[in-house]
């Protein structure tokens, strides 16, 4: 497998090549992998591609067939467009990527801000071709009728194809009609040793392998042919090859690794669409098949094909209920709409939001690093509903909430018996947010064993459920956060360096309440006014001192312990419209024990002797007092513990009468 190249620089210059360098070699010689990021600079002149990044893409194997997964910058920042075309489909290229066939093209180009082309790239994909004449047998599916007729002389084959077609149509879920449909093949062609069924992926034009058993029993990896399926697919035919080694096995690693003697290739369809196929092979002795048999399992196919397709259905309906379900379990109405207007005016959240802004569309991990309750689940919502991802799913775990396979479970989903307990299948959270946004809270929680399997996900975009020997392609946002340290972490060896490098993509720093300035009014008021109409109460603000005490408070538990402070006072305020002091706990109000110490500590006193910052404190405390007190100067001199004629010598003195 190998590719041609051409290029277009934005003076028409071009220049072509048989054939490229890295990381071609690499495919021919099978040793491709998920990290062989390539740089158009690599395969052409540096000055035809100037404009266009560093790292395009990267080519990633899955079940073996070949993808092309585009950097996280295409299409946003670097202006980056890249088409994939076969044959008169054409379309842009999304963020899970394409598999490749021989015959497609990639087409990059540099678009400036104009919408004008810059330069572009073009990449034919070629592979070795399948001789016609190393076909044995083919049998166009536009022929069905007349092979139909032909294998209803046998009333075995009847029989066997009567019985499992009502085994099939009683089947509700993929795993069984699938399970049904390799027993089918295996009961009609007896030499058959192993099979593989791959199904139409739409979004990616791919046909992952969704079932790949052998006689004996038990999954086995079964490569299907890329080189076989693409030509039925095109050609809409089922094949037969007799020696499959010796007449196309030289060049295809697939075939070679497997060791196949003989293979039927047929494919499944529905209408004119073709939506998988079936490999059945033998790998025991060659010429293990003949004609007949090939038109006996195009007949059987039309079954199956059917019945996939029903079962397919079902599941997408069943996958549509699980988001709904997941939906309102993770999705809360209220946090969706406070998340599309976060609170704050001081200068850091500002930051952030502009932070967000930048950040919204484009598919890097985003780290959240913050103390507990100052809201980073709510900028992880803010991140997902303000992105082009807002129509897919947003869930969130807590990593230090579960034990380790609960966790597991939770995060990646199981297969029944899987473990006990697991007595059907389960969708993980990283799949039912396929398209959407995944956030992980204390992620410093997380096992170093679930680590790793994070990592695969963020470098691949595969999921392996808990029991099953096969993996998904997931395409989700990934969003984290943690109140630790984790650069400590990583220096102790409880957390993985790669694993935190690839999370620290574009971290945000939310900080304290504390340190927000006047957005813990704002956030109390907004807490407020949510309650009151919430508890079907008329309050309508806090009373001055209430206000004092509030923005005086340090709040260690930071928005979430303000949040819980507010609907404790409102429940206390029975007889009046206004927070007051009085109402708030007693370690915050003002004239609460222990108060004395936090009103000193936050004070800012300024420069001078002894005498004059005691003034300015004897000042500041007089002036909260009246205002606690609504300047009721007996009230006040009570609650200061001095005389009435006392307390007007002081505001005399200070000027405050």
């Amino acid at each position: 497998m190998w590719f041609k190249l051409s290029t277009m620089s934005a003076n028409q210059d071009q220049i072509e090549s048989e054939r490229c360098t890295p990381p071609v070699q690499l495919l021919k010689t099978g040793l491709i992998n998920s990290e062989n990021y390539f740089a158009l600079d690599e395969l052409f002149d540096e000055h035809l591609i100037e404009h266009f990044p560093d790292e395009v893409g990267r080519f990633v194997t899955l079940d073996e067939a070949l993808y092309f997964v585009p950097t996280a910058y295409f299409n946003n920042e670097r202006l980056i467009q890249c088409i994939h075309r076969r044959g008169n489909e054409e379309l842009v290229i999304e963020e899970s990527g394409v598999e490749l066939w021989s015959g497609d093209q990639l087409c990059f180009s540099t678009v400036n801000e104009q919408g004008h082309n810059q330069s572009s790239v073009v990449l034919n994909l070629i592979s070795e071709e399948l001789d016609p004449n190393d076909v044995i047998a083919e049998a166009p599916i536009s022929d069905l009728g007349a092979y139909a007729d032909r294998v209803f002389r046998n009333q075995d084959r009847i029989n066997k194809l009567f019985d499992y077609s009502m085994k099939l149509g009683k089947s509700a879920n993929l795993k069984d009609t699938l399970a049904i449909s390799t027993q089918f093949i295996f009961d009609i062609l007896p030499q058959s040793t192993h099979i593989a069924i791959a199904l139409l992926e739409a979004k990616s034009k791919s046909f992952p392998v969704v079932s790949a058993v052998k006689r004996e029993g038990g999954e086995v990896k079964v490569p299907v042919s890329r080189t076989l399926l693409q030509r039925v697919v095109e050609k809409r035919s089922a094949i037969l090859l007799s020696d499959v080694e010796g007449e196309i096995g030289g060049g295809i690693m697939s075939v070679l690794a497997a060791g196949m003697k003989s293979t039927l290739v047929v494919p499944l369809w529905v209408g004119a669409s073709i939506i998988g196929v079936i490999q059945v092979d033998n790998r025991d002795k060659l010429s293990a098949f003949d004609k007949d048999e090939l038109e006996l399992l195009t007949v059987a196919a039309s079954n199956i094909s059917f019945a996939a397709e029903s079962a397919r259905l079902i599941e997408r309906l069943k996958s549509a209920e699980d988001r709904l379900k997941g939906g309102l379990k993770y999705m809360q109405s209220h946090d969706r709409s406070e998340a599309s207007g976060l609170i704050g005016e001081s200068m850091v959240m500002k930051k952030i939001f502009t932070q967000i802004q930048r950040v919204k569309d484009l598919k890097v991990p985003v780290f959240i690093n913050g103390e507990t309750g100052t809201g980073k689940e709510l900028i992880a919502r803010a991140l997902h509903y303000q992105s082009n991802r807002k129509d897919k799913l947003f869930v969130a775990q807590n990593c230090g909430a579960l034990p380790e396979n609960l966790l597991e479970s939770e995060l990646f989903g199981h297969v029944k018996g899987a473990f006990t307990g697991a007595d059907r299948d389960k969708k993980g959270l990283f799949e039912l947010a396929d398209g959407g946004s995944i956030f992980l809270d204390e992620l410093g929680e997380m096992p170093l064993s679930l680590q790793a399997k994070l990592l695969r996900v963020l470098q691949e975009g595969e999921i392996r459920p808990l029991g099953s020997s096969r993996s998904k392609m997931v395409n989700v946002r990934v969003i984290s956060a943690t109140h630790r340290h984790l650069q400590d972490m990583v220096k102790k060896g409880t957390f993985r360096e790669d694993l935190f490098y690839r999370l620290h993509v574009f971290p945000i720093a939310l900080p304290p309440l504390r340190e927000r300035g006047d957005d813990l009014v704002l956030i109390a008021r907004h807490f407020l006014h949510k309650y009151a109409k919430e508890f079907g109460r008329t309050v309508d603000d806090f009373s001055p001192q209430a206000l004092a005490a509030l923005k005086v408070y340090p709040w260690p538990g930071n928005v979430r312990e303000l949040q819980n402070e507010v609907q404790r006072a409102l429940i206390s305020a029975f007889e009046s419209n206004l927070i007051e002091d009085g109402d708030l706990s007693p370690h915050i109000s003002v004239g609460g024990h222990g108060q004395t110490d936090v009103v000193l500590e936050a004070l800012q006193l300024p420069g001078g002797t002894l005498k004059e910052m005691m003034e300015h404190l004897e000042k500041l405390l007089l002036s909260r007092a009246l205002e606690g007190h609504n300047h009721n100067k007996t009230k006040t001199a009570k609650a200061l513990g001095i005389t009435r004629e006392g307390l007007h010598k002081k505001l005399s003195r200070y000027e405050m009468s």
